[in-house]
Protein backbone atom coordinates (compact mmCIF):
# COMPACT_ATOMS: atom_id res chain seq x y z
CA UNK A 1 0.00 0.00 0.00
CA UNK A 2 0.97 3.64 -0.42
CA UNK A 3 1.06 4.10 3.36
CA UNK A 4 3.37 1.13 3.97
CA UNK A 5 5.71 2.20 1.17
CA UNK A 6 6.13 5.57 2.92
CA UNK A 7 6.64 3.85 6.27
CA UNK A 8 9.30 1.52 4.86
CA UNK A 9 11.10 4.45 3.24
CA UNK A 10 11.10 6.55 6.42
CA UNK A 11 12.29 3.70 8.68
CA UNK A 12 15.05 2.52 6.33
CA UNK A 13 16.20 6.06 5.61
CA UNK A 14 16.86 6.62 9.34
CA UNK A 15 18.92 3.41 9.39
CA UNK A 16 21.00 4.19 6.30
CA UNK A 17 21.53 7.78 7.46
CA UNK A 18 22.95 6.51 10.77
CA UNK A 19 25.10 3.87 9.07
CA UNK A 20 26.48 6.38 6.58
CA UNK A 21 27.17 9.00 9.20
CA UNK A 22 29.18 6.67 11.43
CA UNK A 23 31.33 5.54 8.53
CA UNK A 24 32.89 9.04 8.57
CA UNK A 25 31.92 10.76 11.81
CA UNK A 26 35.05 9.72 13.70
CA UNK A 27 37.52 10.94 11.04
CA UNK A 28 37.56 14.59 12.12
CA UNK A 29 37.79 13.49 15.76
CA UNK A 30 40.78 11.16 15.30
CA UNK A 31 43.44 13.68 16.43
CA UNK A 32 41.37 14.33 19.57
CA UNK A 33 41.01 10.58 20.17
CA UNK A 34 44.79 10.20 19.79
CA UNK A 35 45.44 12.79 22.49
CA UNK A 36 42.88 11.50 24.99
CA UNK A 37 43.44 7.74 24.56
CA UNK A 38 47.16 7.86 23.75
CA UNK A 39 46.61 6.14 20.40
CA UNK A 40 49.32 5.81 17.75
CA UNK A 41 48.71 6.36 14.03
CA UNK A 42 48.21 2.66 13.27
CA UNK A 43 45.49 2.37 15.92
CA UNK A 44 43.77 5.48 14.61
CA UNK A 45 43.66 4.04 11.10
CA UNK A 46 41.93 0.93 12.44
CA UNK A 47 39.38 2.95 14.42
CA UNK A 48 37.84 3.85 11.05
CA UNK A 49 39.02 0.76 9.16
CA UNK A 50 37.50 -1.76 11.60
CA UNK A 51 34.01 -0.29 11.07
CA UNK A 52 34.35 -0.47 7.30
CA UNK A 53 35.85 -3.97 7.33
CA UNK A 54 33.09 -5.34 9.56
CA UNK A 55 30.35 -3.74 7.47
CA UNK A 56 31.95 -4.95 4.21
CA UNK A 57 32.46 -8.62 5.09
CA UNK A 58 29.17 -8.64 6.97
CA UNK A 59 27.14 -7.58 3.93
CA UNK A 60 27.39 -10.91 2.12
CA UNK A 61 26.94 -13.15 5.18
CA UNK A 62 24.06 -11.14 6.59
CA UNK A 63 22.43 -11.07 3.18
CA UNK A 64 22.31 -14.86 3.21
CA UNK A 65 21.19 -15.06 6.86
CA UNK A 66 18.43 -12.61 5.98
CA UNK A 67 17.10 -15.00 3.32
CA UNK A 68 16.66 -17.64 6.02
CA UNK A 69 15.48 -15.62 9.04
CA UNK A 70 13.68 -12.69 7.43
CA UNK A 71 14.62 -9.19 6.33
CA UNK A 72 12.65 -7.18 8.86
CA UNK A 73 13.83 -9.28 11.82
CA UNK A 74 17.52 -8.86 10.88
CA UNK A 75 16.98 -5.15 10.19
CA UNK A 76 15.48 -4.68 13.66
CA UNK A 77 18.38 -6.58 15.24
CA UNK A 78 20.77 -4.40 13.23
CA UNK A 79 19.39 -1.25 14.84
CA UNK A 80 19.91 -2.77 18.29
CA UNK A 81 23.46 -3.99 17.49
CA UNK A 82 24.41 -0.59 16.08
CA UNK A 83 23.09 1.14 19.20
CA UNK A 84 25.00 -1.20 21.52
CA UNK A 85 28.18 -0.63 19.49
CA UNK A 86 27.70 3.15 19.81
CA UNK A 87 27.26 2.88 23.58
CA UNK A 88 30.40 0.74 23.90
CA UNK A 89 32.40 3.16 21.74
CA UNK A 90 31.32 6.12 23.88
CA UNK A 91 32.78 4.56 27.05
CA UNK A 92 35.96 3.12 25.52
CA UNK A 93 39.07 3.66 27.63
CA UNK A 94 41.71 2.43 25.17
CA UNK A 95 42.28 2.29 21.39
CA UNK A 96 41.67 -1.48 21.39
CA UNK A 97 38.30 -1.09 23.12
CA UNK A 98 37.31 1.59 20.61
CA UNK A 99 38.34 -0.59 17.66
CA UNK A 100 36.34 -3.56 19.00
CA UNK A 101 33.32 -1.31 19.58
CA UNK A 102 33.59 -0.07 16.01
CA UNK A 103 33.51 -3.68 14.80
CA UNK A 104 30.19 -4.12 16.64
CA UNK A 105 28.93 -0.91 15.05
CA UNK A 106 30.06 -2.05 11.61
CA UNK A 107 28.22 -5.35 12.01
CA UNK A 108 25.02 -3.48 12.89
CA UNK A 109 25.61 -1.19 9.91
CA UNK A 110 25.84 -4.21 7.58
CA UNK A 111 22.48 -5.46 8.90
CA UNK A 112 20.89 -2.08 8.21
CA UNK A 113 22.41 -1.51 4.77
CA UNK A 114 21.83 -5.05 3.49
CA UNK A 115 18.14 -5.04 4.34
CA UNK A 116 17.18 -1.44 3.57
CA UNK A 117 17.13 -1.95 -0.19
CA UNK A 118 15.48 -5.37 0.13
CA UNK A 119 12.69 -4.05 2.39
CA UNK A 120 12.06 -1.16 0.00
CA UNK A 121 12.02 -3.51 -2.99
CA UNK A 122 9.34 -5.63 -1.28
CA UNK A 123 7.22 -2.56 -0.48
CA UNK A 124 7.51 -0.58 -3.73
CA UNK A 125 5.96 -1.04 -7.22
CA UNK A 126 8.59 -1.67 -9.91
CA UNK A 127 7.86 1.58 -11.76
CA UNK A 128 8.73 3.60 -8.63
CA UNK A 129 11.61 1.50 -7.36
CA UNK A 130 14.41 3.58 -8.92
CA UNK A 131 13.23 6.76 -7.22
CA UNK A 132 12.68 5.13 -3.84
CA UNK A 133 16.07 3.38 -3.83
CA UNK A 134 17.69 6.61 -5.02
CA UNK A 135 16.28 8.50 -2.04
CA UNK A 136 17.53 5.79 0.30
CA UNK A 137 21.03 5.86 -1.19
CA UNK A 138 21.16 9.65 -1.05
CA UNK A 139 20.41 9.37 2.67
CA UNK A 140 23.48 7.12 3.10
CA UNK A 141 25.74 9.46 1.12
CA UNK A 142 24.44 12.60 2.81
CA UNK A 143 24.81 10.92 6.19
CA UNK A 144 28.39 9.85 5.44
CA UNK A 145 29.46 13.32 4.33
CA UNK A 146 27.41 15.17 6.95
CA UNK A 147 29.18 13.09 9.57
CA UNK A 148 32.41 14.84 8.63
CA UNK A 149 31.06 18.31 9.34
CA UNK A 150 28.78 17.49 12.26
CA UNK A 151 31.65 15.82 14.10
CA UNK A 152 33.54 19.12 14.19
CA UNK A 153 30.58 20.93 15.76
CA UNK A 154 29.95 18.14 18.28
CA UNK A 155 33.59 18.00 19.41
CA UNK A 156 33.68 21.80 19.74
CA UNK A 157 30.63 21.69 22.02
CA UNK A 158 31.47 18.53 23.96
CA UNK A 159 34.01 15.71 23.42
CA UNK A 160 34.68 12.95 20.90
CA UNK A 161 32.56 10.59 23.02
CA UNK A 162 29.50 12.68 22.15
CA UNK A 163 29.94 11.52 18.54
CA UNK A 164 28.58 8.18 19.74
CA UNK A 165 26.20 9.47 22.42
CA UNK A 166 23.94 10.95 19.74
CA UNK A 167 23.41 7.52 18.19
CA UNK A 168 21.97 5.98 21.34
CA UNK A 169 18.57 7.74 21.51
CA UNK A 170 18.21 7.60 17.72
CA UNK A 171 19.08 3.90 17.74
CA UNK A 172 16.61 3.12 20.53
CA UNK A 173 13.87 5.05 18.70
CA UNK A 174 14.72 3.33 15.40
CA UNK A 175 14.71 -0.13 16.98
CA UNK A 176 11.29 0.37 18.55
CA UNK A 177 9.85 2.11 15.48
CA UNK A 178 11.06 -0.56 13.06
CA UNK A 179 9.79 -3.34 15.32
CA UNK A 180 6.25 -1.92 15.38
CA UNK A 181 5.98 -0.47 11.87
CA UNK A 182 7.69 -2.90 9.48
CA UNK A 183 5.99 -6.08 8.28
CA UNK A 184 7.72 -9.24 7.05
CA UNK A 185 6.39 -9.69 3.50
CA UNK A 186 9.36 -11.45 1.90
CA UNK A 187 9.58 -15.18 1.18
CA UNK A 188 12.17 -17.03 3.27
CA UNK A 189 14.64 -19.40 1.60
CA UNK A 190 15.66 -22.20 3.95
CA UNK A 191 16.65 -24.76 1.30
CA UNK A 192 20.17 -23.59 0.47
CA UNK A 193 23.06 -24.12 2.87
CA UNK A 194 25.17 -21.34 4.33
CA UNK A 195 28.50 -20.75 2.57
CA UNK A 196 30.68 -20.64 5.69
CA UNK A 197 33.86 -21.51 3.78
CA UNK A 198 33.33 -18.57 1.44
CA UNK A 199 32.75 -16.23 4.38
CA UNK A 200 35.87 -17.48 6.20
CA UNK A 201 38.17 -17.12 3.17
CA UNK A 202 36.82 -13.66 2.24
CA UNK A 203 37.05 -12.30 5.80
CA UNK A 204 40.50 -13.71 6.56
CA UNK A 205 41.86 -12.75 3.12
CA UNK A 206 40.77 -9.11 3.39
CA UNK A 207 41.95 -8.89 7.01
CA UNK A 208 45.43 -10.27 6.23
CA UNK A 209 45.86 -7.88 3.30
CA UNK A 210 44.77 -4.81 5.27
CA UNK A 211 46.93 -5.76 8.27
CA UNK A 212 49.92 -6.35 6.00
CA UNK A 213 49.51 -2.94 4.38
CA UNK A 214 49.23 -1.31 7.81
CA UNK A 215 52.30 -3.12 9.21
CA UNK A 216 54.44 -2.45 6.14
CA UNK A 217 53.37 1.20 5.83
CA UNK A 218 54.32 2.06 9.41
CA UNK A 219 57.38 -0.16 9.76
CA UNK A 220 55.71 -2.45 12.31
CA UNK A 221 57.25 -5.56 10.74
CA UNK A 222 60.12 -6.62 8.52
CA UNK A 223 59.55 -6.75 4.78
CA UNK A 224 59.55 -10.57 4.56
CA UNK A 225 56.84 -11.28 7.20
CA UNK A 226 54.75 -8.39 5.89
CA UNK A 227 54.97 -9.56 2.29
CA UNK A 228 54.22 -13.10 3.46
CA UNK A 229 51.05 -11.90 5.17
CA UNK A 230 50.13 -9.99 2.01
CA UNK A 231 50.67 -13.09 -0.13
CA UNK A 232 48.59 -15.22 2.25
CA UNK A 233 45.73 -12.75 2.04
CA UNK A 234 45.88 -12.79 -1.77
CA UNK A 235 45.89 -16.61 -1.84
CA UNK A 236 42.84 -16.70 0.44
CA UNK A 237 40.97 -14.27 -1.81
CA UNK A 238 41.83 -16.32 -4.90
CA UNK A 239 40.62 -19.41 -3.05
CA UNK A 240 37.42 -17.53 -2.18
CA UNK A 241 36.82 -16.96 -5.90
CA UNK A 242 37.47 -20.65 -6.59
CA UNK A 243 35.03 -21.69 -3.86
CA UNK A 244 32.31 -19.34 -5.10
CA UNK A 245 32.47 -20.74 -8.65
CA UNK A 246 32.11 -24.35 -7.50
CA UNK A 247 29.21 -24.41 -5.04
CA UNK A 248 25.48 -24.25 -5.72
CA UNK A 249 24.66 -21.47 -3.22
CA UNK A 250 27.66 -19.10 -3.17
CA UNK A 251 28.03 -16.21 -0.77
CA UNK A 252 28.71 -14.01 -3.82
CA UNK A 253 27.35 -15.09 -7.19
CA UNK A 254 30.26 -14.13 -9.45
CA UNK A 255 28.10 -14.61 -12.55
CA UNK A 256 26.65 -11.18 -11.77
CA UNK A 257 29.88 -9.66 -13.05
CA UNK A 258 29.06 -10.95 -16.53
CA UNK A 259 26.47 -8.15 -16.62
CA UNK A 260 28.45 -5.24 -18.08
CA UNK A 261 26.52 -2.52 -16.25
CA UNK A 262 26.90 -4.31 -12.93
CA UNK A 263 30.64 -4.86 -13.39
CA UNK A 264 31.26 -1.30 -14.62
CA UNK A 265 29.18 0.26 -11.83
CA UNK A 266 31.02 -1.67 -9.13
CA UNK A 267 34.39 -0.81 -10.66
CA UNK A 268 33.44 2.88 -10.61
CA UNK A 269 32.36 2.58 -6.96
CA UNK A 270 35.67 0.90 -6.08
CA UNK A 271 37.75 3.65 -7.71
CA UNK A 272 35.61 6.34 -6.09
CA UNK A 273 36.00 4.76 -2.65
CA UNK A 274 39.79 4.45 -3.02
CA UNK A 275 40.10 8.15 -3.82
CA UNK A 276 37.38 9.46 -1.50
CA UNK A 277 38.27 7.62 1.70
CA UNK A 278 41.96 8.37 1.37
CA UNK A 279 41.64 12.10 0.72
CA UNK A 280 39.16 12.71 3.53
CA UNK A 281 41.38 10.98 6.10
CA UNK A 282 44.44 12.89 4.93
CA UNK A 283 42.59 16.22 4.84
CA UNK A 284 41.37 15.77 8.40
CA UNK A 285 44.89 15.12 9.71
CA UNK A 286 46.46 17.81 7.53
CA UNK A 287 44.05 20.50 8.72
CA UNK A 288 44.37 19.68 12.41
CA UNK A 289 47.98 18.49 12.72
CA UNK A 290 49.79 20.59 10.09
CA UNK A 291 47.59 23.70 9.80
CA UNK A 292 46.60 23.57 13.50
CA UNK A 293 42.87 23.83 12.80
CA UNK A 294 40.39 23.01 15.54
CA UNK A 295 37.97 20.13 14.97
CA UNK A 296 35.24 22.70 14.28
CA UNK A 297 37.35 24.50 11.67
CA UNK A 298 38.22 21.18 10.02
CA UNK A 299 34.53 20.24 9.89
CA UNK A 300 33.66 23.58 8.28
CA UNK A 301 36.56 23.14 5.85
CA UNK A 302 34.95 19.92 4.61
CA UNK A 303 31.56 21.57 4.00
CA UNK A 304 32.12 21.96 0.22
CA UNK A 305 32.40 18.17 -0.07
CA UNK A 306 29.11 17.77 1.78
CA UNK A 307 27.38 20.36 -0.40
CA UNK A 308 28.59 18.72 -3.61
CA UNK A 309 27.35 15.26 -2.58
CA UNK A 310 23.95 16.59 -1.55
CA UNK A 311 23.58 18.65 -4.73
CA UNK A 312 24.49 15.93 -7.21
CA UNK A 313 22.63 13.28 -5.21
Amino acid sequence: SMKYKGTALSVTTVGTLMAGSDARVILVGLPTVARELGADVESLIWVSQSYLLASTVGLLLIGRITDVIGRVKIYNIGFAVFTVGSALASISQSPVQLILSRIVQGTGSAMLITNSAAILTDATPHNELGTILGINQIAFRVGSVAGLTLSGFIIALSSWRALFYVNIPIGIFGTVWANFRLNEISTKDIQKKMDWLGFATLTSGLTFILLAITFLSYGMTEALPGCGMLALGAVLLFYFIRVETRISAPLLDLRLFKIKEFAAGNTAQLLNALAWFGIVLMLSFYMQVVLDFTALQAGIGLLPLEAAFALFG
